[in-house]
């Protein structure tokens, strides 16, 4: 199965920026869409695929640190890199702090620019891969009774059977039962698996 194609957004209100921005962008086999404004890029429809944003801070209307909260507040995790014709320690910092991969000032070398839009796409690449995987075990995890949930979670503390069948009064037998099930369920081959497994529920649970 092929990997789906990397997309670069760019949001610049330069025509001639916007073209040669579209054009570096392709001449390394990356696939650029063009926006005039935050309010275009909106109302576009982005594909499902790694990708990362390339934003011009000093735009008319919403700036691009402005949209870059906008953003934030809709959910997004789409990596961004700001490009901007003024050097500002604070709006940089102030860039970063809200989650940018990078902070070039113009005139940038194309390599600077094509080096953060690798970086940024492989981290984007790599949240779809982490919440694909979570997703996958959420939906094992839903397939589990309430009691075989409790010895889940009592297995991945190091609990041993007897100690699990003491603390739900119930037969050692029957937890036995209950963790083959439960390693099955969550097709972990191993205890070690199945509390990495519990690990990424939990960090998944406690962000949402």
């Amino acid at each position: 199965m092929n990997e789906p194609k990397a997309v670069v957004f760019v949001v610049d209100d330069d025509p001639s920026m916007r073209g040669a921005l579209g054009n570096l962008i392709s001449s390394v086999g990356l696939d650029a869409k063009l926006f005039a404004s935050p309010q275009e890029f909106l109302q576009s429809k982005q594909p499902e695929v790694p990708s990362c944003l390339v934003l011009d801070v000093r735009m008319p209307g919403m700036s691009g640190l402005a949209f870059q909260q906008e953003l934030v507040r809709l959910g997004s995790e789409l990596p961004v890199i700001f490009l901007t014709g003024h050097a500002d320690v604070p709006m940089s910092v102030r860039a970063m702090k809200a989650g940018a991969v990078e902070f070039l000032t113009k005139p940038f070398h194309d390599q600077e620019l094509l080096d953060a839009i690798h970086a940024a796409i492989e981290r984007d690449r790599g949240r779809r891969h982490e919440a694909a995987v979570v997703d996958e075990i959420r939906l094992r995890y839903s397939l589990l009774t309430e009691r075989e949930r409790e010895v889940m979670k009592l297995v991945v503390t190091g609990r041993v059977n007897k100690q699990i069948a003491a603390d739900l009064d119930v037969s050692e037998v029957t937890v036995k039962v209950h963790r083959g099930q439960v390693m099955r369920k969550m097709r972990a081959r191993s205890l070690p698996e199945l509390v990495r497994m519990a690990d990424r529920l939990a960090v998944q649970q406690a962000s949402s």
